[in-house]
């Protein structure tokens, strides 16, 4: 199968938490620029001569919704190349390549267990597309616990429109947790005490997505398998 290169153009960029920013990117030769919520596009930067050092993949933020645009939010890593680059090379105007949608990190066919959306940082991207689809298009649906888990207030990505949201579709609970702040009335520490809590009562049938930092997902998996989950109820994107 031959690999599809697009060209992007960024038509707007905004930060969106100190060290984080938003770029929208629109892909003009396509009409509309399809993909299913929770999917990846791969970026070739030119950062490297080989092909494989300048790859980068990040899950795209934005809902489908017909147009050829979408938005990534990307996090700038402490020496890393390419997100240095996005950082300090693109503008507004800028071009980039782009392949894909990509990935199966995707929403259950049909949504009849609960669903847990578990988070660390730029991993709550792929759970913002699917939860804006799920509640524009009003697709049936259990309770959605979206468990995000970042260190300071600052760094929550979307919080306002979380917290709009949770207003707006039924059974979905927006939990940011903090690990590191003091003054903060929500949940404080990491994310694994919420799941467990909520489960502790009653372990109800359940879909576990996890999107974050390796650390992260593989003990996640560990605590979900030991409360007696399937390995099969867990799906996981990996960052980093």
């Amino acid at each position: 199968m031959q690999e599809i290169w697009h060209t992007g153009i960024v038509t707007r960029l905004v930060d969106e938490t100190p060290n984080t920013r938003r770029f929208w990117i629109r892909v003009p030769e396509l009409e509309s620029f399809n993909f299913k919520p929770g999917q990846f596009v791969t970026l070739d930067l030119p950062i490297h001569e080989k092909k494989n050092k300048r790859w980068r993949s990040y899950s795209i933020a934005s809902h489908p919704d017909g147009t050829n645009e979408f938005e990534l939010v990307i996090v700038l890593l402490e020496g890393g190349v390419g997100s240095t680059y996005l950082f300090n090379e693109i503008k507004e105007g800028s071009t980039l390549q782009l392949r894909g949608p990509l990935g199966v990190f995707t929403l259950p066919e049909n949504m009849e267990k609960d669903l847990f959306l578990i988070c660390t940082g730029t991993g709550i991207a792929p759970f913002r597309s699917m939860v804006q689809h799920i509640h524009l298009h009003q697709l049936p649906h259990p309770e959605i616990h979206l468990i995000f888990g970042c260190r300071y207030e600052e760094d929550l990505l979307y919080a306002e429109e979380m917290r709009q949201l949770e207003a707006q579709l039924p059974g979905f609970h927006y939990l940011p947790t903090l690990s590191r702040q003091q003054d903060w009335s929500g949940h404080k520490g990491y994310v694994h005490n919420i799941y467990e809590e909520i489960l502790a009562g009653e372990k109800k049938p359940a879909n576990f997505y996890l999107c974050g930092w390796k650390a992260m997902i593989d003990e996640a998996k560990q605590r979900i398998t030991a409360m007696g989950y399937d390995r099969k109820d867990i799906h996981q994107e990996l960052y980093g």
